[in-house]
């Protein structure tokens, strides 16, 4: 059992809390018992896994599956565990993966392209939503949060391994792209001529998000083939960009019948 948080491995786990660790060690930290089990349905390559004693007697299986499938396997003290987890009360178990997503991403029939969104917590929202609507996938721009952030896979609630996403250094060119094969493109804006349950959502479509406070940059609102708003009640000046998106996503699949 690893009992000292000065043990290499563990001096090693704590450094993908940075960016720029993640990056260079070309690995992600998983946190919990429920984002375990995603990665192990979807048979993701787990590198290392830390558990308590207490975590491996709640789950036999869970555990006998893990030391099958990971790399290495280690017991350690709940208090390591605390100095491994980003979360103030980790539930007894940590993993590491390689990074994923940077695959090409093709959308057809409904999709998502993210600029320069800042918060996890309303990226990992927006991966669920997603793949909750049944898109196909996203993009996200290169200077967003990072796509493994900690936070962002907790919040997917373990959608992030079965949604298909790219970090895009480019996403004039994505956007463009996507409207020179027939995608109409749909940004939304607080002062659009119409509402967003006005557009024909039957077409093959990608919406376009934008940063928390500033939202989309012009040079992709230029883009767009439609600007839509979301009505708001007087007072209201915005929507979180995560319900945003869940409203144009479900609306999109309520006209398409939800295929």
């Amino acid at each position: 059992m690893i009992t000292s948080s000065q043990n290499p491995l563990v001096k090693q786990l704590r450094k993908l809390h940075r960016p720029k660790e993640r990056r260079q060690q070309h690995l992600c930290l998983l946190e919990g018992t429920h984002l375990l089990e995603a990665a192990l349905e979807t048979a993701q390559p787990l590198e290392t896994i830390c558990h308590t004693s207490d975590w491996q007697e709640r789950y036999p299986q869970l555990w006998h599956q893990a030391s099958q499938q990971a790399r290495r396997l280690e017991l350690v003290s709940a208090e390591v565990l605390r100095a491994i987890a980003t979360t103030v009360e980790p539930d007894g178990v940590v993993a590491t993966m390689p990074r994923l997503h940077t695959q090409p991403l093709t959308i057809q029939t409904l999709g998502l392209a993210i600029a320069t969104l800042q918060d996890p917590g309303n990226l990992g929202t927006i991966i669920r939503t997603t793949a909750a609507a049944g898109a196909e996938g996203l993009w996200l721009s290169a200077d967003s949060v990072d796509l493994d952030h900690p936070k962002v896979l907790r919040a997917s609630a373990g959608q992030w391994f079965r949604l298909p996403m790219a970090i895009s250094p480019d996403l004039e060119t994505e956007i463009t792209q996507c409207r020179t094969q027939g995608i109409q493109v749909i940004a939304t804006l607080p002062q659009a001529p119409i509402t967003y349950w006005q557009v024909n959502w039957q077409r093959p479509t990608l919406i376009l998000l934008g940063n928390e406070g500033a939202g989309l940059p012009p040079n992709l609102i230029a883009l767009a083939d439609q600007q839509v708003r979301i009505p708001l009640s007087s007072g209201v000046e915005s929507l979180n960009v995560a319900i945003a998106a869940a409203l144009l996503l479900f609306e999109a699949q309520r006209q398409r019948g939800f295929q």
